[in-house]
Order: C-alpha cells, then structure tokens, then sequence
C-alpha cells in the first residue's frame, strides 16, 4: 500500500476527514487524548450490536469475547515488537503501572527510584506501597538532562543496594524528552541484585516505533486513548516472561485464573491474562484494533514519528522567535510534545497559562496546562498540519505582543 506521506497533502487531508473531532478545530492535545475516526467509533458500535444480537451472557457472546480480545492482544503485541502471551489487558496505564507496583513481595527497607518528572497517579501508588510496607521511595533529577546530560548515568548514580524497582517514562509528560531506556535497563539489570524497570508508556504508544524485548525492560504500561487515537478506557500492560514470574496478581478475577472440572480455583492464567480481571467493556476491543488499523494505514511507524516530531520541532522552532514565549526544552523535542511558558515581566505566568488555553479553546484551538512544571503543552501527530502549527504560532505571536508589552 503507498503510504499517504507519499501520495501528498490532499491524501493526508482526506484522511484526517474521517475524525469528527478535527473538523473546523486546531487540535494539540493527542497526548492528552487523541480523537477518535469515524471508523473506530463504528467498530464499537457493530460490537455493541453483535453482542446483543448473539444474546449478552451467552455461550455464544462468551465465546466472540475471548475471540476478540485474543485478537486485540495480537494486534497490540504486533506493534510493539513482541508476543500476544507477554499483554495483559487493562483499563489504562495507571491500571497497567498499579500491577507491578502491588505485585512485588515488599519488605521493609526496599527502595524504589523514580525520577522527578513522573506522573501524580504513579507516584500515589508509590507512596501508599511505601506507607504500608514500610518501603522507601526518592527521585532522581532527570528534569535536569532534558537539555542535556546522560539519564542513564544519573539513574545509576541514585541507585541503592536496597532499590528493587526503578518507575520511569519512556516519555515525560511534561517536558517530552524521550529516553535511552535499553541503557537504563542495562544499568539496571547489571547490579548484584537486579532492579525491576518498570515504564509509564502514556506518551510512547503510537508514537515511537518499538520493540520492547529489544529494550530489555521488565513492564510497560500503556493507553489505546492516545497517539494510537483508540477509545478511553482500554490500554495494556507488556510483562517480559522473566519479570512476570517475579510478581503476583492483586486484583484476582475468573479472567485470571484456571479452574478444574467443578469450578474450582487451581492457579494462574500461564500468560499476561493472569492479571485480567473480569467484566469489562469488550466492544472497545473492537475499536482500539480499528484504530490501530487506521493509523497503519499512514506510512511506517518510523515514517508516522518522523513526521511528528519534524512538526513538533518545526512548532518549537518557531517558539523561539516569539519575545514572550520560553521554550521548556531549549534543544530540538525528540517526540510530539512541546511545553513552553508565557513570560510577564520575564518571568513564567502561571496566570498567563490557563488564561491563554481557554481562550484558545473557545477559538477552536486545543492545548492544556501542565502543573509541573507550570506551563502550556501543545502536541503534534502525524494528522497534524503545517499550516495548523504556522497558524497557532501566529495566533500566540498576535495574542500575546499586546498584553504583555
């Protein structure tokens, strides 16, 4: 199939035809959520009917479930390098990150490592498994090596003998650095006693080609609600074999398990199912595999981040000319999100932020303020245009002269 890079604007603008939600807007926020296209929206609903047209609870509907999340594990595993019995199935990445988390035997005195730009979710979970087991938890400053350093190095300069489990994004939320994480898991798995690496992957999925084996990371945890522009609710978690046999489920469901003749609990599902739960929303399965589908159909997963982050570094780019604007990173972003501030008197206004992505919003423009550090982040994808990142620099050079003179 020729990729629509290839076949030029006018395809790559058909295509974006098919997502409602970018129709007459400015959409930067995919690394909030991205939106879904017309035929993902359709698959879930055909899924909904099949269900009950088969007779919801029945034999039948049982059996099209498994089927179909049997396939969604495939197509997920297919796209990050790996194997259907290595996913696990969950509602999203703080679902997928809370499985290792709890699922580590913690002793008192363990200590797990996380670095300074993770996300507020994951670092609750951190701090309650430390409150109750009597573990420990410190960070190490890799907000510092966005515009440069060497993560890998300061990663293993707040290692401790004691650490068991490093908690790290492929790629922070705040800031978008992408990270070298096949030399933070060497530096990792090369101690004495090896330390679990576990992924916050909410930026990374549909938007970095991968291969996670490769990597040599233990978990990896991620949403379909993203850059793969998939339904809320629906994301997964990778377990490399070895780490799995590490950890126990939590959350113990019948999805999970195996059972004998009469029903009766005998162990753990052999694969990633066995931190499956129950019910779930089974039609979304249908709807992250058409999303899936859809963005397979724009190029190679190296062609579609190619074009993503020369859009984002053509935006940050651009950035720089403004005179009441600071770039967060001052070297050329590596992934699709860009943060920057809004300077009064020279000095970042958090006032300034929310003032300016509201009313941005009632234009048609999507952005969102971050907490930390205080700022604004746009994001581009693939289905993002040129004209749409020339427009919004124009827009933020126009807005923002007056006011601040």
């Amino acid at each position: 199939m020729q990729s629509l890079f290839a076949a030029g604007l006018d395809s790559l603008l058909e295509h974006r035809q098919s997502f409602p939600a970018l129709l007459g807007k400015q959409y930067f926020n995919y690394g909030g959520q991205g939106p879904m296209a017309q035929g993902t929206l359709e698959a879930i609903a055909a899924a909904h009917r099949r269900v009950q047209e088969l007779g919801p609870f029945s034999a039948a509907a049982n059996q099209w479930v498994m089927a179909e999340a049997a396939q969604t594990r495939t197509a997920i595993a297919a796209e990050l390098g790996t194997t259907a019995d290595t996913i696990t199935l969950t509602e999203d990445v703080t679902v997928g990150c809370n499985i290792p988390l709890w699922g580590v035997a913690w002793q008192a005195g363990d200590h797990i490592l996380l670095s300074d730009c993770e996300h507020p979710g994951v670092i609750a979970a951190v701090a309650e498994i430390c409150r109750r087991f009597g573990v420990t938890y410190s960070t190490c400053p890799l907000l510092a090596t966005v515009n440069g350093g060497d993560p890998a190095a300061v990663v293993a300069q707040h290692l401790r003998p004691e650490t068991r489990m490093l908690v790290i994004s492929h790629i922070f939320w705040n800031t978008g650095q992408v990270l070298p994480l096949e030399a933070i898991a060497e530096v990792c798995h090369r101690r004495p006693q090896p330390v679990l690496v576990l992924v916050d992957a909410a930026q990374s999925v549909g938007a970095l080609p991968l291969d996670l084996p490769a990597l040599g990371i233990d978990f990896y945890a991620f949403t379909g609600h993203k850059w793969w522009c998939g339904p809320a609710g629906l994301g997964g978690l990778y377990s490399r074999p070895e780490a799995m046999a590490q950890i126990s489920p939590t959350f113990i469901g019948w999805r999970g398990i195996t059972t004998d003749a009469n029903a009766n609990p005998t162990g753990w599902k052999p694969n990633g199912q066995r931190f499956e739960v129950a019910t779930s929303n089974y039609p979304l399965l249908a709807g992250l595999r058409r999303a899936i589908a859809h963005q397979a159909e724009v190029g190679t997963p190296a062609q579609r981040y190619q074009r993503l982050v020369d859009l984002s570094q053509r935006l940050w780019a651009q950035l720089q000319d403004l005179p009441y604007v600071r770039t967060v990173r001052q070297t050329p972003p590596d992934s699709g999100l860009v943060s920057f501030w809004v300077l009064e008197r020279g000095e970042p206004s958090p006032a300034w932020h929310k003032r300016l992505v509201d009313e941005l919003e009632t234009q048609g423009v999507y952005l969102r303020t971050l907490q930390s550090p205080n700022c604004v982040r746009a994001c581009t994808h693939y289905l993002t245009l040129e004209a749409e990142v020339d427009e919004l620099v124009a827009g933020l050079k126009a807005r923002l002269k007056p006011e601040l003179d």
